[in-house]
């Protein structure tokens, strides 16, 4: 499938507005909710076994979607702030919690997420945070990129789920 060309075009999501979706272990889509579906701008059957980075925007920088990744493999849950490219090329963006399903025998069935609309206060600082890790990204790879992450981290003295939870409030 084709990737969008991002435009300038934001959608938003209500305040009651919840984003559900699950995906397998390798990270296609095995459930996605009405919400889901509606705010993508693609029909079920297109979103079904796809990978659920068909959404990935270009704005966002690899070393989130790696901290998201280690923590749901290691069974830990994550929020994450998520930039989100549509079908038709708009954007939107998401406060994300991310957690692994796990079976009777404690190894991952799959992983669920569920997203919600990001407080004003996330949105006037996140966006110029994930610039600068994507420009750290392009000239210096992911480790310059985490570096850059825990430099801001450590300046404000804060982990980062402190740091990104306090955003929320």
């Amino acid at each position: 499938m084709q990737r969008p060309n991002p435009t300038k075009n934001e959608k938003t999501l209500n305040e009651n507005d919840f984003i559900v979706s699950k995906t397998d272990t390798r990270g296609k889509i095995i459930y996605g909710n009405k919400t889901f579906i509606k705010i993508s701008g693609y029909e079920e059957h297109e979103l079904l076994d796809a990978p659920h980075s068909i959404l990935r925007h270009p704005d966002m920088p690899k070393i989130v979607f790696k901290l998201l990744w280690d923590r749901i493999q290691n069974k830990e849950e994550i929020f994450a702030y998520v930039k989100n490219l549509s079908k038709d090329g708009s954007y939107y963006w998401v406060f994300a919690n991310v957690t692994a399903t796990k079976n009777t025998n404690g190894s991952i069935r799959d992983f669920h997420s569920v997203r919600r609309k990001p407080s004003k206060k996330a949105l006037e600082v996140i966006p110029g945070i994930y610039a600068q890790l994507l420009a750290a990204e392009k000239t210096g790879g992911m480790d310059a990129s985490l570096n850059l992450l825990n430099t801001v981290l450590n300046e404000q003295g804060v982990t980062y789920d402190e740091f990104v939870l306090s955003l929320q409030q």
